[in-house]
């Protein structure tokens, strides 16, 4: 069943599952390209890296993994068997543990990207409505700068020189192109992590939950994310 629905260059997203795997690096997820599958049994794929280094995810650790394939998503489970360079290219070998299964939540696959994003913390006035189940913004304070480094339906992921609280809830502003048009959108979301970059000490990474963003925004979002990869794809067929 792999070998049907999956192809060598396809993007993976690699999610640990077990301690092994959450304790050997510093990120939980990591996003990479499939290089060779063996068989329904067996597939390399790509070291992923971080900042232009290497990730070495250590062997035995078993992560989820989510195909990102000309079909939709596919998701199954795997365990790292064997680490080696392969024609100058750093692999992994994994072994799949699951049967692969049509993955449904579009929301959760995240695109790498570079783009601008403002942000800043709630007011109290702001937090308050929140709580009464309304949405309030105040217009006029100012925003904060920052870098995203990958979106999702379901949240997104920056960097900045400003730290916000681990479960805190911020005001996103930031802009897409969407059908040909740049599109701005307005949400807040809840800081779920939050840490130093390394060899980075005034720099900050946040990973954010989309805690009020409209339907249509969420579907915009995901519809971008899948025309960009579409894109992508092209370029490296040629």
């Amino acid at each position: 069943m792999l070998t049907k629905l999956v192809r060598p260059g396809e993007t993976v997203e690699l999610t640990a599952l077990d301690r092994t795997a959450k304790k050997a690096t510093e990120q939980s997820s990591y996003r990479t390209k499939i290089y060779d599958i063996s068989d329904d049994e067996q597939l390399e794929i790509m070291m992923p890296m971080e900042q232009s280094k290497l990730i070495l995810l250590p062997v035995d650790a078993e992560y989820t993994m989510c195909f990102y394939t000309r079909n939709g998503l596919y998701q199954c489970t795997g365990k790292v068997i064997d680490r080696y360079k392969n024609n100058s290219v750093y692999t992994l070998l994994f072994e799949v543990t699951s049967d692969i299964k049509k993955h449904q939540r579009r929301e959760y696959y995240r695109y790498s990207c570079i783009l601008p994003i403002f942000a800043r913390d709630l007011m109290k006035e702001e937090l308050e409505a929140m709580a009464r189940g309304e949405l309030y913004i105040e217009e006029g304070i100012p925003l904060r700068e920052a870098t995203v480094v990958d979106i999702s339906g379901g949240g997104i992921r920056f960097v900045g020189s400003n730290q916000y609280k681990k479960n805190s809830d911020i005001f996103l502003i930031f802009e897409l192109l969407y059908r040909g048009k740049p599109r701005k959108y307005k949400v807040i979301g809840r800081v779920l992590r939050t840490r130093n970059m390394p060899n980075q000490s005034d720099l900050f990474e946040h990973s954010v939950q989309y805690m009020r963003i409209s339907k249509e925004a969420r579907e915009e979002i995901i519809q971008y994310i899948f025309e960009e990869e579409r894109k992508n794809r092209k370029k490296e067929k040629g």
